[in-house]
């Protein structure tokens, strides 16, 4: 959905999209960054940000063979990275066939030097700029002045959340109404993640439903979301594609699974893990309970309902990790359909859950 907005654009050196910006988008010159009250100071800015001290707070004793080998001095305590070395492909392309853990930490360190930026230029307009993603989580940002990361953030909001507002709006009223009209299919969006407010304009002016996830509230200022408060005008899931499976979910964070556990489900003592079959029961009839048009669930967590139906490893249920190159659309169901249909227990218990709910 967000791709008839924008894209999110790697330039073809990097390995991870950090170093990406949004495509169409207005980028900032440097009067506009300025006129927040940020000092521009580009080349400080723009290049990757190497110290003394960001070396040893990332290499430790290993700091002195990283600037011997991989960097070169620049001025004072500040290193640039040599040219065989100045960009994330250069450096993946030096570390081909070296797989031992000591390998993969020095390359993926080396990784981040190259993406610790505060602003990416612009690829079409060199004298424009964009705040580099998720930067408050890197050194350059470390290093500012307490009243320069607060200018910053206000920046890094407006730029993501409000500057292009209007003009993706209309980016994507070039092209969904006619996608819209071209079927009489009820058309959903994949509206998660960082959403722009120009976003829920264009879906209600066309009557797209909005996907609505639980474990991912759009409301930031709460964990979970409000099943109850879901809009009608929705698709209701607990887990997708590019997400854990509902086993997975429960297991992989046990203080999230015990809040949830107690806020969500209203229950006391210690959450159990793994998660039972009788618990997970419960959790698929509140979603279908929610007052969404429709309730979507992964045949994964349909089947985590029947112990001995589901597959023994939860991992094994996993459809995609969109962070991991090496485990894309793997996942192949182990039952085929004419079993499961022949499954007494299993088909008794959707249909009560389906009458429960009024679907």
């Amino acid at each position: 959905m967000l791709g008839f907005f924008r894209i999110w654009g790697i330039p073809v050196s990097c390995v991870d999209g950090l170093l990406g910006q949004f495509s169409p988008s207005l980028g900032m010159s440097r009067e506009e960054i300025e006129a927040y009250g940020l000092p521009f100071n580009e080349e400080a800015f723009t290049r990757p940000f190497i110290s003394d001290w960001v070396l040893d707070r990332m290499f430790g004793e290993n700091a002195d063979n990283v600037k011997a080998t991989y960097l070169q001095p620049l001025h004072d305590d500040i290193w640039q990275l040599r040219p065989e070395y100045d960009t994330q492909r250069k450096i993946e392309q030096a570390f081909e066939g070296k797989n031992e853990d000591a390998d993969r930490w020095l390359r993926d360190g080396l990784f981040a030097l190259v993406s610790d930026v505060l602003f990416v230029r612009d690829r079409k307009d060199p004298s424009k700029f964009h705040p580099r993603i998720s930067v408050q989580h890197d050194f350059v940002y470390e290093a500012l002045w307490d009243k320069d990361k607060d200018v910053f953030n206000r920046i890094y909001n407006d730029y993501y959340y409000r500057r292009n507002n209007q003009f993706w709006y209309y980016e994507a009223m070039k092209k969904l109404p006619k996608l819209v009209e071209a079927t009489r299919m009820l058309v959903c969006a994949e509206d998660l993640g960082m959403v722009p407010d120009c976003v829920a304009w264009v879906m209600n002016e066309l009557r797209i439903l909005s996907l609505e996830v639980q474990s991912m509230p759009k409301d930031p200022r709460v964990r979970f979301g409000n099943l109850s408060a879901f809009p009608y005008r929705s698709v209701n899931t607990f887990s997708s594609h590019d997400m854990p499976t509902l086993r997975q979910w429960w297991d992989e964070n046990w203080e999230r699974t015990q809040e949830y556990y107690n806020t969500m489900l209203y229950k006391g003592g210690p959450a159990p893990h793994p998660l039972s079959g009788l618990l997970a029961r419960e959790i698929v009839l509140r979603q279908l309970l929610s007052p969404s048009m429709l309730c979507i669930l992964s045949i994964q967590d349909w089947l985590s309902t029947d112990e001995d139906l589901r597959l023994p490893d939860a991992d094994a249920e996993r459809i995609n990790i969109p962070a991991n190159p090496r485990h894309y659309w793997r996942y192949r169901m182990h039952l085929n359909i004419e079993d499961l249909m022949a499954n007494t227990p299993f088909c008794t218990a959707v249909k009560d859950m389906v009458q429960q709910s009024g679907r």
